[in-house]
């Protein structure tokens, strides 16, 4: 095996997985075990007024993604999953827990016109 930019880059990206899953469960079980609320939904840092009305879905998409990187990551390491579905799994669960997450946090702070804002 040569190494170069490609085994380099499949590299960090396995390896990124471990944080990720780990972050992404220890939220999920702040939100659903000890009612930290402070993590759902935000925008620019700040959650919405009824935050516990959206900590269901935050759960179950942290759940979600969490869960299906660890799928991952035991994948890759019983060999189960070759380069290019793990990659693609994993690539594809990371853009769709961030998409996720700015949907929710959207929808959790309703636009208002310049002019309600005070």
């Amino acid at each position: 095996m040569v190494f170069d930019i490609n085994v380099a880059m499949t590299w960090i990206l396995f390896i990124a997985l471990f944080p990720i899953s780990y972050y992404w469960l220890r939220n999920a079980w702040r939100i659903a075990i000890k009612r930290d609320l402070s993590a759902v939904a935000t925008k620019r840092g700040v959650p919405p007024d009824d935050a516990q009305k959206y900590a269901p879905y935050a759960v179950a998409i942290n759940l979600l993604a969490g869960g299906v990187v660890i799928a991952v990551i035991i994948g890759v390491v019983t060999a189960y999953f070759d380069y290019a579905t793990w990659s693609a799994a994993a690539g594809t669960t990371i853009w769709l827990k961030l998409i996720a997450d700015f949907i929710l946090s959207r929808h959790a702070h309703p636009f208002m016109a310049k002019a309600d804002r005070r």
